[in-house]
């Protein structure tokens, strides 16, 4: 089914992602009150997030280590199938497609994984890397036109393509993520995610791939899906940024108006523990307690238990996305009711 959407790559609706991890039969089984009875173990990994993506941004999308941002990016690509919810990619609906269905959406859609060690076949040269996903999604090409497309793309990303017949381990880890970073584009995608792509480099190394990367975005017209918790990066590359907890949504905005108006408390205390030089930073938020196992959520909503905020209200109901403007929303009963 088609659908109108003005200048959007990528919608999702209600995303939900749980992995069961119940194990077998005889794991399930519980004795309470005299009983035997079964009981499935659920991480509730993503639950209920929704948000549009526009053709050539970066979306950055950040939070603690285990909020979901990994599992919906993930999901999002269909490498993860959802439990329920919509993924609708340019104007078409993708969440049900069956694998041969999803072919042609493979090429369109790419990831880079954060860790260029993990992520690449040792035993694959460079060229065969690159080429592999080539004649995949186009078998009709000439063997010559495969390898200057690779050249190509090689020297897009800094890597000299005479190096093309070397294996993963004769790089350096920067080296290594431009080559993950050349997988990507071999296929000429529209819509990239790339999960923690700096996180495992040195900070010299850093600002290089990220520099390649929004010039890779400025050449090729990409669209970006950014998933980190480095939001000294999230300043640098995003126009917009949404912030997770506990596989929830809290808050969505450009990223200059939630880096100079944060409106969640949770971005709020996000935000005052970035050190700037040079800025007198505000005050220091410290957040109170654990964050809470996403196998047992909390009721209402889930920051509540460590929200200095907090009333009766958040212990019970969970907070409804929010517009605030034309391109804010923030999930919080404090701002719906007016004492935030």
């Amino acid at each position: 089914m088609k659908m109108n959407q003005d200048n959007q790559l990528l919608t999702i609706k209600n995303l939900v992602k749980h992995f069961d991890i119940s194990g077998g039969f005889l794991d399930q089984l519980r004795f309470k009150k005299g009983k035997i009875s079964r009981e499935k173990t659920l991480v509730q990994a993503v639950n209920g997030v929704s948000f549009s993506i526009k053709k050539g941004e970066t979306l950055s999308v950040v939070g603690e280590s285990g909020c979901g941002k990994s599992t919906l990016a993930r999901t999002i690509l269909r490498l993860y199938d959802p439990n329920s919810g919509e993924i609708i990619y340019d104007g078409q609906r993708i969440e049900g497609l069956s694998p041969v269905k999803m072919l042609p959406y493979r090429s369109k859609m790419q990831m880079i994984f954060q860790d260029p060690y993990a992520s690449l076949n040792p035993r694959m040269t460079v060229a065969r890397t690159l080429e592999e996903p080539v004649v995949f999604h186009n078998k009709s090409m000439k063997s010559k036109a495969v390898r200057e497309k690779t050249a190509e793309v090689m020297n897009l990303v800094g890597v000299d393509p005479k190096w093309a017949d070397r294996y993963p381990h004769e790089f350096s880890g920067g080296q290594r993520q431009r080559i993950s970073i050349a997988r990507a584009l071999m296929v000429d995608p529209e819509f990239v995610v790339a999960d923690e792509p700096v996180s495992a480099l040195d900070v010299s190394i850093q600002a290089q791939i990220l520099n390649l990367m929004m010039d890779a975005q400025d050449q090729r017209k990409l669209t970006y899906l950014f998933i980190t918790h480095d939001l000294s990066v999230v300043e640098h590359i995003s126009t917009r940024v949404a912030v997770m907890y506990l596989g929830s949504l809290c808050e969505m905005a450009p990223v200059k108006e939630l880096f100079t108006n944060p409106k969640h408390p949770y971005t709020q205390a996000l935000l005052s523990s970035i050190p700037r030089l040079g800025v007198k930073r505000a005050k220091f938020i410290k957040l109170k307690g654990e964050v809470p196992t996403p196998i047992h959520l909390p009721k209402g909503c889930v920051f509540h238990g460590r929200c200095p905020h907090a009333k009766d209200i958040c212990r019970q109901e969970i907070p409804v996305i929010k517009t605030i403007g034309d391109e804010s929303s923030v999930a919080c009963h404090g701002i719906k009711e007016g004492w935030l």
